[in-house]
């Protein structure tokens, strides 16, 4: 039954939502399902409690069918005419003219295609500026406090620890090592190697500008607070959790530089197998 139902829903959605596939993504699986819970409720909360008055189990899958196929498409298409959708799938079923050619059918998705792009780009547009101006009187803000530099190109640091100030400064090609904890100006934490336990490694010019500037400046052992402005972070496009033009902090703790950094994970990465092997001979030895 569920091939059938994602067979029915697929073919029948394909088209309606793709689109809406190119939306920023934030919080959309948590969106979605509140909807459909709150489509569920409003159907009662207990289904248990139910009274299955089908006279059939045909009459049964069908109205299962629609509901199924009603909780996809109410999350991209709340304002949709229930009565003509209903009485297409209608004449389909009844065998009846069609009211609608092929053309004129495939003209109705696409226009529906291209209003949904444009709400979603005007949509994106309106929280871009937001963005950017709730960045630009925040960066202005904090460039007056206590301890904060402001380079030419707009980014802001502030010096929590220092390290070795006679150690070798990485360039673009190195490697390096650092433990960091990303941020919105709103405090919202997007990511954090502080969380997972595990410091990264990678190479200066594969992250963007404002951490390429930053790392530049800093010795092994430095721990900063780091302010990026949009334009040296992601932009008008954003990514993942971070929404277009925002400005974001970052603590980045520089471990390691070029051979301390990759030396690190190649002592990490025997560890780890030792730590793997005693657990496998403490298995072994508990099987016995």
């Amino acid at each position: 039954m569920n091939k059938l139902l994602s067979a029915v829903t697929l073919s029948t959605l394909i088209i309606l939502t793709g689109c809406s596939d190119a939306d920023d993504g934030k919080d959309k699986n948590a969106d979605k399902q509140a909807t459909q819970e709150q489509a569920q409720q409003k159907g009662g909360d207990d289904s248990a409690q139910k009274k299955d008055d089908f006279k059939s189990d045909q009459a049964r899958l069908a109205y299962a069918v629609g509901v199924t196929l009603a909780r996809n498409l109410h999350e991209d298409m709340k304002d949709l005419d229930v009565d003509n959708f209903t009485s297409g799938i209608k004449d389909v079923y009844d065998g009846s003219d069609i009211r609608l050619s092929d053309q004129q059918i495939g003209d109705a998705l696409q226009q529906y295609q291209q209003q949904m792009v444009a709400d979603q780009q005007k949509q994106m547009k309106q929280e871009a500026d937001k963005n950017a101006q709730t960045g630009k009187q925040f960066l202005e803000e904090n460039a007056g406090k206590e301890g904060v530099k402001t380079t030419d190109s707009g980014l802001q640091y502030r010096v929590m620890e220092e390290g070795d100030d006679s150690a070798t400064q990485p360039g673009d090609e190195d490697q390096v090592r650092v433990n960091y904890e990303g941020r919105t100006i709103d405090g919202n934490v997007f990511d954090s190697s502080y969380e997972r336990g595990e410091p990264v490694t990678f190479q200066v010019d594969q992250v963007i500008p404002g951490w390429q500037e930053a790392l530049k400046m800093m010795h092994p052992g430095d721990k900063w607070e780091i302010y990026v402005p949009s334009d040296l972070a992601y932009g008008e496009a954003g990514t993942g959790p971070i929404g277009p033009n925002q400005t974001l902090i970052f603590k980045v703790e520089l471990l390691g530089v070029g051979d301390d950094a990759t030396s690190a994970d190649s002592d990490n990465a025997s560890a780890d197998q030792a730590d793997d092997a005693s657990a496998d001979q403490a298995e072994g030895a508990g099987a016995q």
